[in-house]
């Protein structure tokens, strides 16, 4: 008994039985793999204003290669081709930042007409407040920090934070220059690449086409989003129809909080204008829109080209507009996408995470045997 029992205590020795080395290096491997996580992304965030618009600059290229290949079926020139697909980057950019410009310049002439309903909306607040027996000093606090110059100062920053993502055109549209007169040669040497590096080559495939499906279902969605929004704001009497109109287009890139994010301002100036009736008519409208065509439309649209759970579509948003700043919200999920194409799609031995990234369980494969019946 025992010998049996030393023999029982000793196969359970740490490393007796145990393969050489497999508990501490794997640690020692965690923890030199964390530290260069945190130095990389130390790293990406202080170069974020170089990385944010390259990155841009890589998705418009992505989104608008289609049409280069319908050209060249024309048997249009290459330059041409490349020239072409760069005159249409740079006419999206150009119409995003007019949109965007112009929303600022008249929101920035709406808020400070209603300087005067938002003192009374706060006054209000204060005597609200006391009623339910709230000390007099915390309500003097409360009262004093909602300034009506801070607030005007608050909304017009949170566009032009959208709009400072293009304030760089000119690095912007240098770098769309070479990304377009090198895509042909870019797409050459991938395929060559392609017999010896198949599982690479064929995971920044698949980035581009979920990155492409994406940005156009978004930007297809989003105006049509705009365009009902802004009619409907018009009819309804709100001011700034336009600008939300253009806010709300900006926020259908942002997954999750981008509805919550378009719907807090004209909410905001439909209490002022009109008082608390118009303010729940507009976010009624918001909410009717935003369910039929963000919640039920678009995702069947977009399929599963995205192929990310909610949850970690959320995160993502966190993380990259930590790390990027506004122009991560907005490109959140191409992000992902290509992350996850290098570190998981384009590794055969980490693609078993690619349910738990999706949320679901992927079709089931046939077997060898059926598949030879």
């Amino acid at each position: 008994m025992t010998d049996e029992g030393s023999t029982a205590r000793g196969d359970r020795a740490p490393g007796r039985h145990a393969p050489e080395g497999s508990g501490r290096p794997f640690a020692i491997t965690f923890l030199v793999g964390a530290a260069a996580l945190t130095v990389a992304l130390a790293g990406l965030r202080s170069v974020a204003d170089i990385v944010g618009p390259v990155f841009l600059a890589l998705v418009l290229t992505v989104t608008v290669h289609p049409i280069r290949r319908r050209l060249e079926r024309t048997r249009m020139p290459e330059a041409v081709a490349s020239l072409l697909m760069l005159v249409l980057a740079y006419l999206i950019l150009v119409l995003l930042t007019l949109a965007l410009t112009v929303s600022v310049a008249q929101l920035a002439s709406l808020l400070p007409e209603y300087t005067e309903e938002i003192t009374d909306t706060v006054a209000d607040l204060g005597g609200g407040l006391a009623s339910l027996g709230v000390d007099q000093k915390q309500i003097d606090t409360v009262v004093d920090a909602v300034d009506p110059g801070s607030l005007v100062g608050v909304a017009v920053s949170l566009l032009s934070s959208t709009l400072s993502v293009l304030t760089d055109l000119f690095f912007v549209i240098t770098v769309l220059l070479f990304m377009a007169f090198d895509t042909n040669g870019t797409r050459r040497n991938l395929a060559l690449l392609g017999d010896r590096f198949p599982d690479p080559v064929a995971a920044l495939a698949s980035f581009a086409r979920g990155a492409r499906s994406y940005m156009g279902v978004s930007a297809t969605f989003g105006f049509i989003v705009a365009v009902i929004d802004g009619v409907v704001l018009y009819f309804m009497g709100v001011p700034g129809a336009f600008v939300w109109a253009v806010l709300a287009f900006v926020t259908n890139f942002i997954p999750n909080i981008g509805f919550v994010i378009g719907v807090i301002p004209p909410a905001a100036i439909a209490l002022l204008e009109g008082g608390p009736s118009l303010m729940l008519a507009v976010i009624v409208v918001y909410s009717v829109i935003n369910f039929v065509i963000q919640s039920i439309i678009q995702p069947r649209v977009v399929g599963d080209a995205v192929g990310f759970s909610a949850t970690l579509t959320f995160l993502s948003l966190v993380f990259w507009a930590w790390l990027l700043g506004p122009l991560g919200a907005l490109l959140a999920v191409p992000l992902s996408l290509l992350t996850r194409a290098l570190l998981v799609e384009a590794d055969p031995r980490a693609r078993w995470a690619l349910p738990l990234l999706a949320g679901k369980v992927p079709p089931e494969e046939p077997t060898p045997a059926t598949a030879q019946d």
